[in-house]
């Protein structure tokens, strides 16, 4: 009887445990467990993976996706040998450990050691529960337990790796080593490593840049169990000791601010970014571009932009130099997009459309003289005139008048559709094009202009620049302007490169200056990158004195320097070039003459300079009406509505004494027969 009823008692234990456990089980099972995709930085990424740009998360926390593969295989090493050694052998909760624990602290009547294992801690991190309740531990141990079943090892140590405090707004590794080491954690050595075993720890008390020698202690003791579990050797740990801890936080990457917002705002879900950027070249002309700013006025902004012409990918855009400081720069706006008048850098594209209109050749002669279309009379930008003169001289001079005699024979209309054709999309002030779109007459951003010139480097074919690696695109083999009229323009800009840095090589360039001054352009290519810089105001107030060539073009010249060491030869001409001189052209080329030239009169014939065609001249009782006359060839004779008044005069100022008043036809007629007119009205 006694041997049954224990047998009975000890099958009442059975059951008794594993209904105990089967509902343990499920207590288990239905564990609640919070979200595990937690919010991590968005990160930007240069085309050969570099760090650009890390964004914080909610509360301006540094919070870096994390996993095993991207830290130093020590690192996990030396974390599990300090604070976990069996992790990979329990369920989520450490049994000896917690028997350790208790003995320990009814020992000494105080806590010496903690039994926490690493997914107990991600179980704290997770619900951002506190250590010190029994509900709040019972709750960890719980959910640790849970996620064993949900994880896998590795997945656990990533939510560690990734949620981890480690001072201040850090969480994570990764953030971490880039604020303390100013580096990624894929290669540590073993004293960088024991410092980020260390600081969870204690994440306040022990931040290096508030008590060094903290820090300092705990990762010595890191290091001192790493010797102890034999995971480091006593060689190494006397190195790692010696090693000096940092006493002050990194700052984290911010390059290419402005484009990387465009980028995040344009792909708001995604959480990593691949941008065809160059870290080190746009970190080099960054500085470049805050250096130049520091001998410029305080309102004066600086872009620069640098692309692949073979590929179409950007390389590097500097919008401004002061992103992010409050300044009369105005470095939150990106001045690589901002349409502002491009000045004389479109004047290649109109050489280079009359190239192919046959209304030039580059040794064509063209008269550089004053010049009139109704009310729009062009002036060069020094007010002097030069005569006759070759285009390809005009051109590498800048002058003003030539270039709106050959885009009044193109049409502005036309030259507009050459712009849309190499993908570019000006604006023009009162929406119709006029002669001066020549000379800067619409709104270009910097981005359409390197764009524009990355086009005339391929020989004329239309490219559209892009950030996204491998993702720029040929206008369907779209050309703008041909082969030859491209080798041509950039032939003659190549001519313009400074003697002293003809050394490196040829560069292809044109400056500008937009009207009152307001902005200073310099754009170039040679036989692989392009380049452009804007400088001026970004609120559009003049800039006295500033000018195109003497700000812009020295820091284009420098950009290329930065760039690379040497200047990639421009490509040679086209078998359909015609290389001529001036006298071997055909006859219509040899001089430029408008379509209109035959009915046009000649360019010395005498001109009415006072009083104009139009014009109302109010004269007292009395009084003559005084005419000037220029050019022409004197004796001149002048006349009121066909009756003469003056004959034989050689000057080029008359005095008219019996002129009536009202509508008056006024004649005036040189020694040669040739003759000018204007009807006045005279009250």
């Amino acid at each position: 009887m006694k041997r049954v009823a224990c047998i009975a008692g000890l099958l009442g234990i059975v059951v008794a445990m594993v209904v105990g456990w089967a509902r343990f089980d499920r207590w288990i099972d239905i564990t609640a467990l919070p979200p595990l995709a937690t919010e991590t930085s968005v990160e930007m990424r240069d085309r050969n993976g570099d760090l650009l740009r890390v964004y914080t998360v909610d509360e301006g926390r540094w919070r870096m996706a994390t996993g095993v593969a991207q830290v130093d295989p020590l690192y996990p090493e030396l974390l599990i040998a300090f604070e976990d050694k069996r992790y990979f052998s329990h369920s989520g909760v450490d049994p000896w450990a917690m028997v350790r624990a208790t003995g320990q602290a009814l020992w000494h009547g105080r806590v010496v050691s903690g039994a926490s294992t690493l997914t107990m801690q991600v179980a704290r991190l997770l619900e951002d529960s506190g250590t010190g309740s029994w509900g709040g531990k019972l709750r960890q141990i719980r959910l640790a337990l849970a996620l064993e079943r949900k994880l896998s090892k590795h997945e656990i140590l990533d939510l560690y790796l990734t949620l981890a405090p480690f001072g201040g707004n850090l969480e994570g590794v990764r953030a971490a080593s880039l604020s303390w080491f100013g580096k990624e954690p894929r290669r540590l050595t073993p004293d960088e490593a024991a410092l980020l075993v260390a600081l969870p720890q204690s994440p306040e008390t022990r931040r290096p840049d508030r008590d060094w020698r903290a820090a300092r202690a705990g990762r010595d003791r890191v290091l001192a169990r790493a010797h102890d579990a034999g995971v480091i050797s006593g060689e190494t740990l006397e190195s790692a000791w010696a090693a000096p801890v940092p006493r002050q936080r990194q700052p984290f990457p911010a390059l290419a601010p402005h484009m990387t917002d465009r980028v995040r705002t344009a792909s708001p879900l995604s959480m990593r970014h691949y941008l065809s950027l160059d870290r080190h070249l746009q970190e080099a002309l960054e500085r470049l571009a805050t250096a130049r700013l520091s001998d410029l006025s305080r309102q004066i902004s600086v872009a620069i932009m640098v692309a692949d012409h073979s590929s179409g990918e950007i390389l590097a855009s500097v919008g401004s130099a002061s992103y992010g400081k409050t300044s009369s720069r105005q470095g939150f706006v990106d001045m690589t997009r901002a349409a502002r008048s491009p000045g004389s850098t479109l004047k290649p594209l109109v050489y280079a459309m009359a190239f192919d209109l046959g209304l030039a050749h580059p040794e064509t002669v063209i008269e550089d003289r004053p010049v009139a279309f109704g009310s729009y009379a062009p002036r060069n930008f020094d007010g002097r005139f030069r005569g006759e003169i070759r285009v390809s001289e005009a051109l590498r001079l800048s002058l003003n008048i030539p270039v709106v005699l050959l885009m009044n024979e193109i049409g502005p209309a036309r030259f507009m559709s050459g712009l849309k054709r190499a993908g570019i999309g000006p604006t023009v002030t009162g929406g119709k094009p006029g002669l001066a779109v020549a000379l800067g007459g619409l709104g270009i951003s910097l981005h359409e202009l390197v764009q524009l010139f990355a086009g005339l480097a391929r020989g004329g074919e239309a490219i559209e620049l892009s950030w996204k690696p491998d993702e720029s695109s040929v206008h369907e083999r779209q050309r703008f302007v041909s082969r030859a009229a491209a080798w041509h323009v950039g032939h003659i800009l190549s001519q313009l490169t400074p003697s002293e840095a003809k050394a490196n090589g040829r560069l292809a360039f044109k400056t500008g200056t937009s009207y009152g001054h307001r902005d200073a352009w310099a754009v170039g290519y040679d036989g692989r990158h392009v380049a452009g810089v804007w400088i001026g105001r970004p609120d559009g107030t003049p800039v006295p004195g500033a000018f195109g060539g003497d700000l812009a073009a020295p820091l284009l010249l420098e950009v290329f320097q930065r760039l690379k060491p040497k200047l990639d030869p421009l490509p040679p001409p086209p078998p359909e070039a015609l290389i001529l001189g001036n006298s071997d052209l055909p006859a219509p080329l040899q001089r430029f003459r408008g379509r209109q030239a035959v009915f046009s009169a000649e360019a010395d014939a005498p001109v009415l300079a006072f009083p104009p065609d139009g014009v109302r001249v109010s004269l007292e009782e009395g009084m003559p009406l005084v005419v000037k006359l220029r050019d022409g060839v004197p004796p001149f004779a002048v006349l009121a509505d066909g009756a003469p008044q003056v004959t034989g005069h050689y000057q080029r100022e008359i005095a008219l004494e019996h002129v009536g008043k009202g509508f008056v036809t006024l004649s005036v007629i040189d020694a040669r027969g040739r003759s000018a007119r204007a009807v006045v009205e005279v009250d």
